[in-house]
């Protein structure tokens, strides 16, 4: 079987509440997301999830491929553009692709993903986050009580802007998570709004609150490896980050600077991503833990990590016109039967039913406010 084409179309997911983080909301709550569907000469489709607008440049790589060689064709990817860069959009193209590579490997081989990697269980256990920064707090409490009701146990919450207003939402989480658990494991994600001081500054002030914070995510900026080994030897909790970095050899300079106790790999970017990441921090003796995306494609691939920590979790429903083959429950994410990533894609409801909405939107949470890190003070009127 070979790769002849394909297609690109977009659906919605309707969050039904306001999402984002310090540095924005979607005050909507709807958002886009886009879809590769990968053609075959043997009719079968591969289905990759992710912004894929640089596919073109990306796509001869695999044309006239077999999917089995997927791992093989993630490099031959790489290659194809080593001249020109594979980070941002680029990135994206191959790790969608390789996404629906993957998706057709074990669909040829009639099985899903999990089984196809070697995992042994179905269940993958995750974390709840609401990506909640937009919500009042009875809109936060009821959204971490629907978790709860599942069975979850760990909660990560969205500051970085007030301290203040950080610990009291911790404290109100921890509480939540209490139903299921003595000791709820409870991360705040800053998404890189804080320097190396203020993240010093404001952890001591959290855990002087009594809060028994597992981990700070992206504390400053991403690339940061000294500052970031500066935040993880002076806290007591440990330090998260990686989910925008694109390709492993990224990883390297926070590796060795001891800069990150938790790695991080956004879901977006692919299944051999994942792969390769979770054994860079394998060897090392550390966790890896996926960051969270619709349908959660990548649970199948952490189903087979060793070192898997937990999987971010986002939302409980679907975007528009997918059915995936999977339950949230017990805490996580129980994996079904259906061949390949579990995707069915109902394009003809898409067309019908797909809401406006766009994660880029102004004032969204992709566009870094220019006083990120500069901020003395918490400003006035925040939530």
């Amino acid at each position: 079987m070979k790769v002849t084409g394909y297609r690109s179309l977009v659906t919605s997911h309707d969050w039904g509440r306001p999402v984002g983080d310090v540095n924005g909301v979607v005050a909507s709550g709807i958002t886009e997301v886009p879809i590769l569907i990968l053609e075959t000469d043997g009719g079968l489709e591969g289905v990759g999830l992710g912004q894929h607008i640089d596919i073109d440049r990306v796509f001869g790589a695999v044309e006239g491929q077999d999917p089995r060689a997927a791992p093989a064709l993630y490099d031959s990817m790489l290659s194809h553009v080593f001249k020109t860069g594979h980070a941002g959009m680029t990135y994206g193209a191959i790790a969608a692709l390789d996404m629906a590579l993957w998706d057709l490997k074990a669909k040829m081989a009639d099985e899903p993903l999990w089984r196809t990697l070697g995992a042994a269980d179905r269940f993958v256990r995750g974390y709840a986050s609401g990506l909640c920064y937009g919500l009042d707090d009875d809109a936060f409490d009821a959204l971490y009580t629907r978790w709860a009701a599942r069975g979850f146990a760990s909660a990560k919450i969205k500051g970085g802007r007030d301290v203040t207003r950080d610990i009291r939402r911790l404290k109100r989480v921890g509480a939540i998570m209490g139903a299921n658990s003595i000791a709820p494991a409870l991360m705040l994600d800053v998404n890189e709004s804080w320097n190396c001081k203020q993240a010093i500054r404001h952890l001591d002030e959290i855990a002087a609150a009594g809060i028994d914070l597992t981990w700070i995510e992206e504390p400053v900026r991403r690339w940061d490896a000294a500052g970031l080994a500066a935040v993880a030897r002076a806290a007591r909790c440990a330090v998260a980050t990686g989910e925008n970095l694109t390709g492993l050899e990224q990883y390297g300079p926070l590796l060795d600077a001891g800069a990150v106790d938790v790695v991080q790999a956004g879901s977006v970017w692919g299944i051999t991503h994942f792969q390769r990441v979770a054994i860079a921090a394998h060897v090392r003796n550390l966790p890896v833990s996926p960051v969270g995306y619709d349908g959660n494609p990548i649970a199948h691939a952490a189903a087979a990590a060793p070192n898997m920590i937990g999987i971010e979790i986002q939302d409980l429903n679907w975007p528009t016109g997918l059915r995936i083959d999977q339950e949230i429950a017990d805490g996580g994410i129980v994996l079904g039967d259906r061949p390949g990533l579990g995707i069915v894609v109902d394009e003809p409801q898409i067309a019908r039913d797909r809401a406006a909405g766009s994660w880029g939107t102004s004032g969204g949470p992709h566009r870094r406010p220019s006083e990120a890190g500069l901020r003395l003070v918490p400003d006035a009127g925040v939530l």
